[in-house]
């Protein structure tokens, strides 16, 4: 489906697949025609090695495999129940199928799916499959903060909820701020009708037209007259005379 497109986030053990870091939490939202269609993807993955502290401390996932163990507080997740990478690959890949993915930092991300991919010598998905929001946020507003933190404050979105990084959380979350960095959720600004049963009656080819009475001119005869003698000045071949 070609309006399709997949936000989606993933969570760690660190920061590089080929030192050992695995995937330990994948979630995604399915986006039609810019707008979230309720389906959803998310995946607790059983990495098969320690957490790190330092990933802990972000994603609070996994403390059973901690270096040190310790008993898990209310609502942290136990991973060793968990399926392997191996065991949900091919439900993921179903889910993406061949729609754009709308990444925060995708380079990492997609650094961290083609290395579980390749280990299953799977094929790999296309970078160009994916859209980089950190990308977008950094070109839009230059110099300023790009995080999905500092982006949700400048959109006014909610994250509260946001205490710990969580793949499905982060992934709705983002799907807010990427309409608002393509211009919110009618980014082309056409009006469109909300389902093919549009009760209001609306017709999906609307287009404004013009007043039957046009407004009335705000500028002065005073002004007009100084405008009008400031043209001639240009002379004949000036370009605002070509124009009007």
């Amino acid at each position: 489906m070609a309006d399709r497109e997949i936000v989606l986030d993933t969570e760690t053990t660190g920061f590089e697949p080929h030192e050992g870091d695995r995937i330990v939490e994948i979630g995604a939202v399915e986006l039609i025609g810019k707008m979230p269609t309720g389906r959803t993807y998310h995946q607790y993955i059983n990495p098969m090695r320690s957490m790190p502290e330092g990933a802990f401390g972000i994603h609070g996932i996994g403390p059973d495999l901690l270096a040190v163990p310790r008993d898990p507080k209310p609502g942290e997740v136990i991973l060793k129940d968990k399926p392997l990478f191996a065991d949900i690959a091919q439900d993921f890949v179903d889910f993406v199928g061949d729609s754009v993915m709308v990444i925060h930092n995708a380079a990492f991300d997609m650094k961290f799916l083609n290395a579980e991919l390749g280990w299953l010598n799977r094929p790999l998905l296309p970078m160009a499959q994916s859209l980089d929001t950190l990308a977008i946020a950094r070109r839009r507003f230059p110099g300023s903060p790009a995080s999905l933190d500092a982006l949700c404050r400048r959109f006014g979105i909610d994250n509260t909820n946001r205490t710990l990084h969580g793949a499905l959380l982060d992934s709705e979350i983002l799907a807010e701020v990427y309409l608002e960095l393509i211009g919110g959720r009618q980014p082309g600004m056409e009006l469109k009708a909300v389902s093919n049963n549009n009760s209001s009656g609306a017709d999906e080819d609307w287009r404004p037209s013009r007043r039957a009475d046009p407004l009335p001119s705000r500028i002065s005869e005073k002004e007009a007259a100084a405008h009008a003698k400031f043209i001639d000045s240009l002379g004949d071949d000036a370009l605002w005379k070509t124009l009007n």
